[in-house]
């Protein structure tokens, strides 16, 4: 018996055609579904960010709006009194806290044999401590070498003298002043009225 395919196209298995079909189109509508999800979140995320943004705006705006109130409330000069007893309280902490020890100690590791201090008066000033020291020694020379150590010791800067007298006995007497920075403090910053010196 003579068996011949009288069709013109030959068969396909359609059924793989279709199964494969059906995956690649779910995993378009999965990954379609994902990005939905996606889009819909940061949509939700960025309104909450604007909702966010627009409340802290708002709030700044009152926050500067209540400061601009309120500065102008404030009496000029009741604040100028407030802050020069600040500015006195401040010193007087200062004058509390003073060391009285470690400047001894320092005085007495750079004062020479033929060096006598006389007087020793510190003042407290923009952040500073002053200190003015009344020297005596035998000769000009003694006292150039107080001066010397006192600069190398790191505790004094911007050592100044005057008032030079001479007594009937030749002591030169000198009065000299200087920063004072204690040992092992750092050194506060100049402040804007003495940068411009």
């Amino acid at each position: 018996m003579l068996r011949t395919n009288l069709s013109t196209r030959p068969f396909y298995n359609e059924r793989g055609v279709h199964a494969v079909a059906t995956i690649v189109a779910l995993l378009v509508l999965a990954v379609t579904a994902w990005q939905g999800v996606r889009v819909v979140r940061l949509s939700r995320y960025k309104t909450e960010l604007n909702t966010a943004i627009k409340r802290d705006r708002n709030e700044a705006t009152f926050r500067a709006a209540e400061a601009q109130q309120i500065r102008r409330g404030l009496d000029q000069k009741e604040l100028a009194l407030v802050a020069a007893r600040a500015k006195e309280a401040n010193a007087l902490i200062e004058q509390r806290t003073f060391s009285w020890t470690a400047l001894f100690n320092v005085l007495s590791s750079t004062l020479p044999d033929d060096v006598m201090l006389t007087g020793i008066l510190p003042d407290f000033k923009d952040g500073e401590t002053h200190v003015s020291l009344d020297v005596q020694g035998r000769g000009s020379e003694e006292i150039s070498a107080f001066w010397d150590r006192l600069e190398k010791s790191g505790s004094f800067r911007d050592i100044v003298w005057s008032d030079v007298n001479i007594t009937d006995d030749g002591l030169h007497k000198i009065q000299m002043t200087a920063v004072y920075t204690p040992p092992n403090a750092a050194p506060r910053p100049a402040s804007a009225k003495g940068a411009g010196r």
